[in-house]
């Protein structure tokens, strides 16, 4: 299912993302590694050893950002940042009195 449809995976780990807790987000990433090949054909495609994938998803795994990354790559999606909400939108001018 979520192989036919990236942007139904795109949709479930968003959702995760903005309202689930880490263990949630390590079962939907368990889901989706299932969903693109298992962890033998994700380890593959990322080029990660797959007894460290089995541990990093683990119910008491903690992926690094790069192992992460890596895998939302294998199943063809990446992190992207979004405001939580409209007004939240930082003008230029606030952003470089941030930065200063």
């Amino acid at each position: 299912m979520f192989r036919d449809d990236p942007e139904l995976a795109a949709e479930y780990l968003n959702q995760v993302l903005t309202d689930g807790s880490r263990e949630e987000l390590l079962l939907a990433m368990r889901y989706l590694t299932a969903a693109f090949g298992g962890v033998t054909g994700v380890a593959e495609a990322t080029k990660l050893n797959a007894r460290t994938l089995y541990r990093t998803l683990s119910k008491h795994g903690n992926p690094e950002l790069n192992t992460f990354t890596a895998l939302l790559k294998a199943m063809g999606m990446r992190i992207a940042v979004a405001p939580m909400t409209p007004s939240a939108k930082p003008t230029r001018r606030r952003l470089v009195q941030r930065a200063a």
